[in-house]
C-alpha cells in the first residue's frame, strides 16, 4: 500500500514540474527596454479583442508565456492572459494587426502544439 501511494506521488509530482511550458527565462530588464516600453505608438484603430485559450495548463509558465509573446508583438497596446477564464484580452492597431494573426500568435507559442484559440469576440 505504502508502495503504491510513494509511486503515484512520485508520479504526479513529476507530471506537476514538466506541464508548465516555459520557454525561456525571463529575460532582464534595464532602462533602455522600459523606456522602449513606454514608447509604443497610439493606435490608429484601437481594437480589443478577447480570445479563449485551450490548453494552459498553469498561470505562472503557460499564461505568463502567451502574455509575454502577445505584449511583444508589434501593434499589441496591452496583453493580459487570465488563467482561470482560460482567455486573453489585447488591445491592439486594427491597422496593423487582425484578431487572426493573434490566434497564430498565440498557437504559435510553444511550437503550437499546446495552446489553441477557440473563439475570438472583438469590439471597437
Amino acid at each position: 500500500m505504502n508502495f503504491t501511494k510513494s509511486i503515484v506521488t512520485l508520479a504526479l509530482s513529476s507530471l506537476f514540474f514538466v506541464s508548465c511550458k516555459e520557454t525561456g527565462s525571463k529575460p532582464e530588464t534595464n532602462a533602455k527596454d522600459e523606456v522602449a516600453t513606454v514608447e509604443k505608438k497610439a493606435a490608429l484603430k484601437p481594437e480589443t479583442a478577447v480570445l479563449k485559450i485551450d490548453g494552459m495548463t498553469c498561470s505562472m509558465g503557460c499564461a505568463k508565456t502567451i502574455e509575454r509573446k502577445l505584449a511583444e508583438t508589434e501593434g499589441v497596446q496591452e496583453a493580459k492572459v487570465d488563467f482561470d477564464k482560460k482567455e486573453a484580452t489585447v488591445s491592439f492597431d486594427a491597422a496593423i494587426l487582425t484578431p487572426e494573426k493573434l490566434s497564430k500568435t498565440v498557437e504559435a507559442t510553444a511550437d503550437g502544439k499546446t495552446y489553441k484559440v477557440s473563439d475570438i469576440k472583438t469590439k471597437a
